[in-house]
């Protein structure tokens, strides 16, 4: 199987060189380049291709967000993780709205960042719970006031453990923490996500908790 191929985008490098130590105790990955900025990260992002991106936000000459939007114009296939100390509910949202596949707070565990790192690699959204919460929040405080009004509902109902997987899904829990917290197999979690995406007519996690919040579900 060939490494996860990395590109580290921070502007303080003693963290991007702790961070490249770190990463290197995995046999799985293998860094490729590191920016000090975010015009730097997107010369790096043609240049040596990586498949996943971890990027800071506030950078010199070119912020985080603009330099994830750039990116991905030109290279949709990669997948960039915010790694960030701020949590502020505008540039959650903003560096969602580019494109960035999860949001990660420097203060997580290794593992976290591993998980992050290897799951962002399947395509699979990544947020840590306090974000997801607070992107919740946002989204509640940004909806317009209407009048009440039953839920839609699906086609195919969500059963009780499906709902059970969606909430926790929506919180930022990942498959496997979702399992923990449900006393199932991690591979069972990965068949209830499967009924959810596809009764939510979705296509990945993101989706999934943006919908059900439409739907009232969450």
């Amino acid at each position: 199987m060939k490494p996860i191929r990395l590109l580290l985008v921070d502007d303080q490098s003693l963290f991007r060189e702790a961070l490249r130590t770190l990463l290197s105790l995995q046999s799985d990955f293998e860094v490729v380049g590191e920016a000090e900025n975010g015009l730097r990260a997107v010369d790096l992002a043609r240049d040596q291709q990586p498949d996943v991106i971890l990027m800071d936000l506030r950078m010199p000459v070119l912020g985080g967000v603009e330099a994830t939007r750039r990116i991905l114009h030109h290279r949709p296939e990669a997948r960039v993780v915010v790694l960030t100390t701020f949590d502020e509910d505008t540039e959650i949202i903003e560096a969602l709205r580019a494109g960035a596949l999860g949001y990660l707070l420097k203060a997580c565990s290794a593992e976290k960042l591993y998980e992050a790192v290897r799951a962002s690699a399947r395509n699979t959204f990544v947020l840590e719970p306090s974000v997801a919460a607070k992107l919740m929040a946002e989204l509640d405080r940004r909806s317009q006031p209407a009048a009440p009004k039953v839920a839609p509902k699906l086609a195919d109902p969500l059963s009780e453990r499906e709902q059970d997987v969606l909430r926790l899904l929506a919180s930022g829990c990942s498959n496997k923490e979702i399992g923990s917290r449900l006393n199932i197999a991690e591979g069972t979690v990965k068949n209830h996500m499967t009924n959810v995406l596809g009764k939510l007519q979705v296509f990945d996690r993101t989706q999934a908790a943006l919908r059900a919040r439409e739907l009232g579900l969450i």
